[in-house]
This record gives C-alpha cells, structure tokens and sequence, in this order.
C-alpha cells in the first residue's frame, strides 16, 4: 500500500510541527511544559518515559526522552464529533520532550488534528477548520511561553 502524497514534500506547517529547545536539565523541561501546557488549557491526562521502558526492558542506552499527552476536553469532544470518532486513534496531543545535549531539551509536537485533515478523517469540513484554529492558537500559546 503507498500513500497517497509524498511525505518528504510536505511543509511542516501541513502537519503543524513545532519545535523549541530549552536550555535546562530533563526533569525541569518536563514540570515547565507540563505547567505550560495546563496554563494554555491543555490537561495532561497521560504522561511516560518510553526511554525509560526502553532502557530498562531491552537495555536500549536511550537518553531521556519523554511524553505528555496532551488534552483539552471540550475541543477533543468536537473533534470526535467531526471525525465520526476516528480522531481517537491519534489521541492524545503529544508533547515531546528529549535530552538533545546535557542542559538542551527539545520540546517537539505535531498537530493530530491537521494530520487527521492529512488522513481525510473529517466528515465536517468547517468544524475541523475551527478546531485546527483553535487547537493551533493553544499550541502556538504553549510554544511562545516556552519561547520566552
């Protein structure tokens, strides 16, 4: 089976990937995007350290890398609404956080909710609009606090 684009010919902005590097140790990048992405109205319902389980279960030498996912409850109830549910296989909104350097965390994510217009999931075109704006202003929130 092939997909129906490219990936490689993709703009970043097609699937909402934003990135940022903090210039402080692991565990203080994890509680300042956790406490970031609560002040921007995201809950973090679901949180883990694959490197962690990785390093532990197959003795991978991973460097920290970790993620909060990411959920505001009222715009994932639209954005089921206008996937016919379909959007839950992308659930949550995961923000990514691993060790690039001792002292340099990288804060990663991707839009879920432009990779599902991406995937063809929506069946309400102009409600997945909304939430693509609206989601894209809370993370665009998130990113320009971390920014500062």
């Amino acid at each position: 089976m092939s997909i129906p684009f490219d990936p490689h010919e993709l703009d970043p902005e097609e699937y909402g990937e934003t990135q940022t590097t903090l210039e402080t140790d692991h565990e203080s990048a994890i509680e300042r995007v956790r406490e970031v992405c609560l002040d921007a109205g995201f809950g973090i319902p679901v949180e883990f350290s694959p490197s962690d389980m990785l390093n532990e279960k197959v003795d991978a030498g991973r460097d920290p890398y970790y993620v909060l996912g990411a959920c505001n409850p009222a715009v994932a109830d639209r954005a089921l609404d206008a996937t016919d549910g379909r959007i839950g296989g992308l659930f949550p909104c995961n923000m990514v956080i691993w060790e690039a350097a001792p002292g340099e965390q990288v804060v990663y994510h991707i839009s879920i909710m432009k990779t599902a217009r991406l995937l063809g999931l929506p069946t309400d075109d102009e409600e997945m609009d909304a939430i693509i704006a609206d989601t894209g202003e809370m993370v665009d929130a998130v990113f320009a606090e971390l920014d500062e």
